[in-house]
């Protein structure tokens, strides 16, 4: 898979920041120390504090063409974990905003070294910590566009299942298809012994997978990120294989 989002850097930019207020919304009206159990070790405060965190380092990519070794990790004497997470937004949105989606960005990722893997990494990351920490204060959880949930769905198979395993080591112990199918879109992804990819495909194509999940847009792009449990999607034919997928984006995830 390209890594090419499947909607624009415009738009991505407007995830950022609107998921950046619902997440802080949720997270100033419940008690820091309550424990975020879809993110296990971490409170409320800590993950905002860490997503400020992740700010910085996708900032220093960025401007560093590395990973950044020298950023400050906690908040400053005297600083919330609300002004770390916004000081550290701040410089991120100014250097998304500065340069076009398909100018060159250093990365961890080989497949697509652009501002446009930033962009897109960054509105999915966030998005998917503001579900979190609704889930943790115990309130509706809102929707995430179609749109924007099929997006997801597709960035977590390239970047996660079919990039971020093999730089772990990590496979199948059993070869097996799986198809996700959701919003009009189609992917298969493969595992098997010193294997894991995936790839865009057409309705036919994913109805020969060994097995198939189908869900709605927001259904899926939660519980391939582990949010929701398996009774929110549907699955037929090889349990055996799709759960292996599931275990496999479970450590690619970690």
């Amino acid at each position: 898979m390209s890594g090419q989002a499947l909607i624009d850097h415009g738009r991505l930019i407007d995830i950022l920041g609107v998921e950046v207020e619902l997440l802080l919304s949720t997270a100033r009206e419940a008690p820091a120390d309550l424990p975020v159990p879809t993110t296990p070790g971490l409170t409320i405060g800590e993950l905002v504090r860490h997503l400020g965190g992740v700010y910085r380092v996708a900032t220093g990519w960025m401007t560093e063409g590395r990973r950044p070794r020298d950023w400050q990790e906690n908040p400053a004497p005297g600083q919330s974990a609300e002004e770390y997470l916004r000081e550290g937004l701040a410089a991120l949105y100014r250097e998304l905003t500065s340069h076009d989606p398909d100018d060159y960005a250093a990365g961890w990722w080989p497949a697509d070294r652009t501002y446009g893997f930033w962009c897109r990494r960054m509105a999915h990351e966030t998005t998917v910590h503001r579900i979190d920490i609704q889930y943790a204060a115990n309130v509706i959880v809102s929707e995430v566009d179609d749109e924007v949930a099929v997006d997801g769905v597709d960035e977590i198979l390239a970047v996660w299942f079919a990039q971020r395993l093999p730089m772990l080591g990590l496979s199948g112990t059993s070869t097996g298809t799986v198809a996700i199918r959701t919003g009009g879109h189609s992917w298969i992804a493969r595992a098997g012994p010193g294997e894991t990819i995936a790839w865009r495909c057409s309705d036919s194509d994913a109805e020969r997978a060994d097995g198939i999940v189908t869900g709605s847009p927001t259904a899926v792009y939660q519980w391939l990120w582990g949010r929701v449990g398996h009774g929110s999607v549907t699955w037929k034919r090889s349990d055996d294989s799709i759960g292996q997928f599931w275990a496999l984006l479970r450590l690619a995830t970690k």
